[in-house]
């Protein structure tokens, strides 16, 4: 086995971001009601979209951000918003904490390849900073506090051990490629960089972590190098194809304490095939008729992979068009 080889396989290994791990932050009782802390929270995001710009929006360069100067003539972070070009400043609802939240993220390049799941692990580098507020000379100036940075990633991390907002994000970019050099390293390129501003309520909220003060917002500078497909009900599907909407997210609403009230059926219900609350991806009967999904994925009573399933008239079948996931061949 060449270098390599040996190298990318140690990378199949998904972990959870140690800077991110919910495991190991804190168990509190916030004292500060969910809405109210992110309307704090949004303000100050969007406040520093507006007073701050991106120095090099090359991204395949460490992206750094800085403060525009008193008369400063730099564009704005905010300038990118809704672009037709790239960078583009965008935003997507997430429900969390009965709270509809506003994510903003900057994509510097979507990338070429494939967009992950919000359940699957990926490779990335990242740079993690915090905002807050400091006073100096009687002026309450907000800036942002470095805490951590992995500039060259040797594990994958699961986004559904991370923070939410993470999850909520990385579908939004695409991997490239990558090549093995003779020292045995890998260089990547084309992959899909960007920047993720992430409210305290999708993030540690009052729990704080490593560093980073309880209820404050972190911003992401991250790069996207590769995904690691996962199967998190073991039934052979992997998560991505267990999207029947497509939209790269997958959600369990029954969990009462993150989602006080539900979404609308329509989306509660949008990869839960048979509607019992527990979407498919953590479903190992999808079709709720008593037998599991991994023993339905059969043709000719031999289970196979399914990426490989044929049609019963010996056409390959496209596995995210076969809506409950189950072939059957006399």
């Amino acid at each position: 086995m060449n270098k390599f080889k040996y190298y990318f396989f140690l990378l199949i290994t998904t972990v959870s971001l140690f800077s991110c791990s919910k495991d190991e932050a804190a168990t509190l009782s916030p004292p500060r009601e969910f809405a109210v802390q992110y309307a704090t929270d949004l303000a100050d995001i969007e406040e520093y979209l507006k007073t701050y710009y991106i120095e090099d929006t090359n991204p395949d360069v460490v992206t750094k951000i800085l403060k525009i100067p008193t008369g400063g003539n730099q564009p704005s972070i905010w300038s990118y918003l809704n672009s037709s070009t790239f960078p583009k400043l965008q935003s997507r609802e997430v429900l969390r904490n009965g709270v509809t939240y506003k994510l903003y993220y900057v994509v510097l390049r979507e990338g070429t390849g494939a967009s992950p799941s919000s359940t699957d692990g990926v490779l990335t580098a990242y740079r993690g900073e915090y905002l807050s507020r400091t006073k100096v000379a009687e002026v309450n100036t907000l800036g942002a506090t470095f805490f951590e940075e992995s500039s060259n990633p040797q594990t994958f991390f699961n986004l559904t051990s991370t923070i939410a907002g993470w999850g909520q994000s990385f579908p939004q970019f695409k991997t490239g490629t990558y090549r093995s050099n003779p020292d045995g390293t890998v260089s990547y390129s084309d992959f899909g960089a960007g920047v993720l501003f992430i409210p305290s309520g999708l993030a540690y909220f009052a729990s704080g972590q490593n560093g980073i003060p309880p209820y404050a917002p972190l911003i992401f500078s991250i790069k996207l190098y590769e995904i690691n497909r996962i199967d998190s009900d073991n039934d052979g599907i992997a998560d991505y194809l267990e999207d029947l909407n497509g939209d790269g997210y997958m959600t369990n609403y029954s969990n009462t304490t993150t989602y006080p009230t539900p979404p609308v059926d329509a989306i509660r219900y949008a990869d839960d095939t048979d509607k019992d609350g527990i979407p498919n991806f953590q479903d190992v009967d999808d079709d709720g008729d008593g037998v599991s999904t991994r023993t339905e994925i059969t043709v000719n009573g031999k289970l196979i992979p399914f990426a490989d399933i044929p049609s019963c008239d010996g056409n390959t079948t496209n596995p995210s068009r076969i809506k409950r996931h189950l072939v059957k061949c006399n």
